[in-house]
């Protein structure tokens, strides 16, 4: 690995902000002296995020079967030519838009799983366009577990400074997550989360384990899965080593670990940790996909339709995103 770590940066939804936020970063200084990026997209919809955006970075065309780590140049641009500004519709989830950001985050999965970069981040993506695009398109863990060649689990993961969200369901209806939890899917997102912060420099990492239940079931009163299920997974977890304690309820949890008691919070649903991480630093935090064997991540936020164009995203989370993948891929190389 070159002794900045090569970054394949995906444009995502062109309708929203992500072509001023792809723009922005290539024009912060601190992520060119940490990482080479390897922007890919069409350049015309680059550029015009970059006057959106107000800055003009400099970037070296390149081909799509280069030899990135050779190639002169701070930043890499890989101009796929698929998408002509003049068919964008803004502030709008499109079939276009969806081809064009799956496009662009397939090649840079490949280019990852090829070795021919060290790590993937992506600008924000539309999930409906997505799905006008791929009408089986359920999240960016199932697509880049197909593209990567994954058999082993994965899972996504919040980080917000030092602290991380894992959760055990996801991407489901809240009426079957209890249906959905089982010691054997808890016990797996458990060593997933230790061996994921592990690998991001964690010797040890303190997990707090959620109850599914208010108060945490209120010891059998409002639901037994914390005693049946639960909490013999986090007993397991502590003989096998693992820094872990719960189950807590969840609507104090993350106030002990945002006090610095816990480096992680293990949830058992989407929104039982999103709400949290999202209140706590909903411009800063980022999402990792865990589990592969490349680091993956992005802003934790979405599209932002409503500010699209503007000039004003934040580029707090992106940031966040790609300096977090560097420190990944940094450590894998090593």
């Amino acid at each position: 690995m070159t002794a900045k770590p090569l970054i394949a940066l995906a444009m995502g939804d062109p309708a929203g902000i992500s072509p001023e936020l792809t723009a922005k970063l290539v024009a912060l200084d601190e992520i060119r002296a940490r990482a080479r990026l390897v922007v890919i997209g069409d350049r015309r919809i680059f550029d015009e995020g970059a006057r959106v955006a107000g800055v003009t970075p400099e970037l070296t065309r390149v081909e799509q079967g280069a030899d990135f780590r050779a190639a002169k140049g701070e930043a890499l641009f890989v101009d796929l030519g698929h998408l002509d500004p003049k068919e964008v519709e803004p502030k709008t989830a499109t079939l276009a838009g969806g081809k064009f950001a799956l496009t662009n985050y397939r090649l840079a999965l490949e280019l990852a799983r090829d070795g021919r970069v060290d790590a993937v981040c992506f600008t924000p993506f539309n999930k409906q366009a997505m799905r006008y695009a791929r009408a089986d398109y359920d999240d960016e863990i199932a697509f880049s577990a197909e593209i990567a060649g994954l058999k082993t689990p994965a899972s996504e993961f919040n980080v917000l400074g030092e602290l991380w969200n894992a959760r055990v369901t996801s991407h489901i209806p809240l009426k079957d997550v209890a249906a959905k939890l089982s010691s054997e899917r808890i016990q797996r997102a458990l060593k997933l989360t230790d061996a994921c912060m592990r690998n991001a420099g964690y010797a040890r990492p303190r997990i707090a384990v959620a109850g599914l239940n208010p108060h945490a079931g209120d010891g059998g009163n409002f639901g037994r899965e914390e005693i049946d299920i639960i909490a013999p997974v986090v007993a397991a977890g502590q003989r096998d080593g693992i820094a872990v304690e719960g189950p807590f309820p969840a609507d104090t949890v993350f106030l002990r670990a945002k006090a610095g008691a816990f480096d992680a919070v293990l949830t058992m649903y989407h929104d039982q940790g999103q709400i949290a991480m999202k209140l706590m630093g909903f411009d800063r935090g980022v999402t990792l996909l865990g589990g592969f064997p490349f680091p993956i991540c992005t802003p934790a936020h979405g599209t932002a339709y409503d500010i699209a164009g503007q000039g004003i995203a934040s580029t707090g989370a992106t940031r966040a995103a790609v300096l977090l993948a560097v420190e990944m891929a940094g450590r894998r190389g090593a």
